[in-house]
Parts: C-alpha cells; structure tokens; sequence
C-alpha cells in the first residue's frame, strides 16, 4: 500500500513560514482528496485543508488568508505553504489522501510545527 512521508517541519518565530511535503511511495496516483490535518497537546485533531483532484481548496476558518495548499500530481506530492504563522499553529501536522476506488484512506506519520511568540 502506499506510504506518505512529510516534511517541512520545525521551530520559527512568530511571523514566519514553513512549508510542509508530503509524498506518497510507489506509483503516481490522483488521489481523490489530499489534506492537511493538526494535533495540539490535549486538543483534538483538526482538519486544516484540503484540495480535490480538480484542485478545489477548503481551508479552516483560522488559517484562511495565511496556508495554502497545492498539490503536484505527477510527483505525487502536495505542499502546505504556511505564512504568518502564529503561536496557536503550534501542532503535530499530519497529511492524509484517500483514494476512493480501492477504498484507500492513508494517513502519514506527522510532523512537528512550533512556533514560538
């Protein structure tokens, strides 16, 4: 099955950017949804963007206008491109792709975002 290995992550103050990859392994594949989820110590995981095979976006209301998301079908490889990053970004981000054919619904392993104030 296909495995998904991000990077990108790190400490930056306040202010900065990050961008994240994420690869899958194996053949190229147009995943039906790739997306971007986060994990903060005691709070619950939440979707932060997504984007379609047809390169529709949706972004949480609290990083619209500063994340975007983007995806590169032949490299099987999709980016979140985060700026002006704020302290509450601070998470362990984690991408996910489905691929509805074969029922595929893959997360990654996570990387780890802080952002000191």
């Amino acid at each position: 099955q296909v495995q998904l290995v991000e990077s990108g992550g790190g400490l930056v103050q306040a202010g900065g950017s990050l961008r994240l990859s994420c690869t899958a392994s194996g053949n190229s594949f147009s995943f039906n949804v790739m997306g971007w989820y986060r994990q903060a110590p005691g709070k619950q995981r939440e979707q932060v963007a997504i984007i379609t095979t047809g390169g529709s976006t949706k972004y949480v209301d609290s990083v619209k206008g500063r994340f975007t998301i983007s995806r590169d079908n032949a490299k099987n490889t999709m980016y979140l491109q985060m700026s002006s990053l704020k302290p509450e970004d601070t998470a362990f981000y984690y991408c996910n792709v489905q691929l509805w054919m074969h029922g595929w619904d893959i997360w990654g392993q996570g990387t780890q975002v802080t952002v000191s104030s």
